[in-house]
């Protein structure tokens, strides 16, 4: 099986694709999609939509799993990330994508068996399934552990089996 993780935001949108077949998790791609501040909204959120279009063409998933909004201290950039996530689920149903949602505290809880665990504990846990890129972004470390919890939430594999 094959699952695009997404972490949905208006500058910034983490992606990763994670093959999961006999037990073993292969991250085939990981990146970002950044969207630069100085340009109007509506052009920022069209390249998302296109981005997204792309990667779907590219990696041929068979579902989606995007990450949920929940519970945002900024009031200035819960707009942005919600405008985001809603381009981001068109162009998944316009690929004919499956899609589900988590969110932060359901993939903490699944990735390292605590909701309310921080960023380096969720970045140790999905190291231990996959190879890490070469990154810092917490995007992108989010979208692998957004497509990680799919594949544990869904059934496919319930259990943890490397460690």
């Amino acid at each position: 099986m094959r699952i695009l993780g997404l972490d949905p935001g208006l500058a910034i949108v983490g992606y990763s694709v994670i093959d999961y077949k006999d037990k073993q998790y292969n991250l085939v791609a990981s990146g970002s999609i950044k969207t630069p501040q100085n340009e109007r909204e509506a052009k920022r959120l069209l390249e998302i939509y296109e981005d997204v279009c792309f990667l779907c063409q590219k990696y041929n998933p068979q579902a989606a799993s995007v990450e949920k909004l929940y519970f945002f201290s900024n009031q200035k950039t819960i707009i942005g990330v919600s405008q985001a996530r809603g381009v981001i689920l068109a162009a998944l149903e316009k690929n004919g994508i499956n899609t589900y949602g988590y969110t932060p505290i359901e993939v903490k809880q699944v990735i390292t068996g605590y909701g309310r665990a921080s960023k380096n504990e969720v970045k140790k846990y999905v190291s231990l399934y996959v190879n890490l890129p070469h990154t810092n972004l917490d995007d992108t470390i989010d979208s692998i552990a957004i497509a990680i919890c799919h594949i544990r939430s869904t059934g496919i594999n319930p259990q943890f089996d490397g460690v």
